[in-house]
């Protein structure tokens, strides 16, 4: 598939073939094109808690209000990101750049974050949520559907997956075969209302 019809069918699917399994392939090749999600100084901040455990993927059932996707859907992935990836030896991330590079982008990633938690916070959601898109466009291209999620409590999955102090939930991408097909669009606002030219 394409990728203007993958964007043009991607839906918000909520029922699931419980009984269908993604393969390892399937999901190793899902997770090599997430990876290829871009983020801020290419700190590749996101982790991506893939949810086997069946007895677990009942427990976050329950913190995200019995919505069926989180257990029925081939695959849960919770998306987490590291607020702190930025001074995890940042080097590594440029280690394949020429040494110029190196000497002014690593030093710039500690300017930029140091000191400022709100931008660590606000990086590692927009970094989520490009990888979820990420996500659920090569999910589509692959022949599956998916649901983004947000609608859970954040503390009791946060206990439930171990979530490291420094890291956060950004939110659940769940994905597999729809038992249902998704529900109409609800209404798309008129481009003239959500596009600006140059200044509000």
């Amino acid at each position: 598939m394409d990728t203007l019809t993958a964007i043009e069918t991607r839906r918000a699917v909520k029922h699931y073939d419980p009984a269908h399994e993604m393969t390892d392939d399937e999901v190793d090749r899902l997770m090599a094109l997430a990876l290829l999600a871009p983020t801020a100084f290419n700190i590749q901040n996101w982790r991506f808690v893939l949810v086997r455990d069946p007895e677990l993927r009942s427990q976050i059932r329950e913190a995200a209000w019995n919505q069926a996707q989180v257990t029925d859907a081939s695959l849960l992935i919770v998306l987490c990101a590291d607020r702190k990836a930025w001074e995890k030896d940042p080097g590594r991330y440029w280690r394949n750049a020429p040494q110029e590079m190196r000497d002014m982008i690593v030093p710039a990633i500690d300017r930029y974050y140091r000191g400022r938690e709100h931008v660590q916070r606000d990086e590692a959601m927009r970094s989520c949520g490009i990888a979820a898109q990420t996500l659920m466009l090569a999910a589509k291209a692959l022949g599956y559907d998916s649901c983004p999620m947000d609608g859970f409590d954040y503390d009791a999955v946060g206990n439930l997956i171990n979530l490291p102090d420094d890291h956060v939930v950004a939110m659940f991408v769940a994905i597999g075969k729809a038992a249902q097909e998704a529900r109409p669009r609800g209404g798309q606002l008129p481009r003239e209302e959500v596009v600006v030219i140059d200044r509000f």
